[in-house]
């Protein structure tokens, strides 16, 4: 294994052990940006069936934790998309 490797291991520990100390709501929203590239906050609310103001909530405690990224929308520009820092 390189460097690069290992290093890259060990941020996916430190990401998703993160993860486990939050809410279930933020938990729900990391595992579904891990099987979706990456969403908008009401893309994630259809996909979790959580309320608008949980994804909020659970998107700005991932965000805290430095497990997730969001970038301005090219199409839109009022709104963001979300994707999972760690794999």
């Amino acid at each position: 294994m390189s460097v690069s490797e290992i290093q890259n291991a060990e941020a996916d520990e430190v990401g998703w052990e993160a993860v486990a100390d939050l809410p279930p709501s933020a938990k729900l929203v990391a595992k579904v940006l891990e099987y979706n590239d990456s969403l908008t906050q009401s893309q994630l609310a259809e996909e979790t069936l959580l309320p608008p103001r949980t994804v909020r909530y659970a998107l700005t405690r991932l965000e805290d934790v430095g497990v997730v990224g969001s970038r301005f929308s090219f199409s839109d520009a009022r709104k963001r998309i979300y994707a999972l820092t760690i794999e």
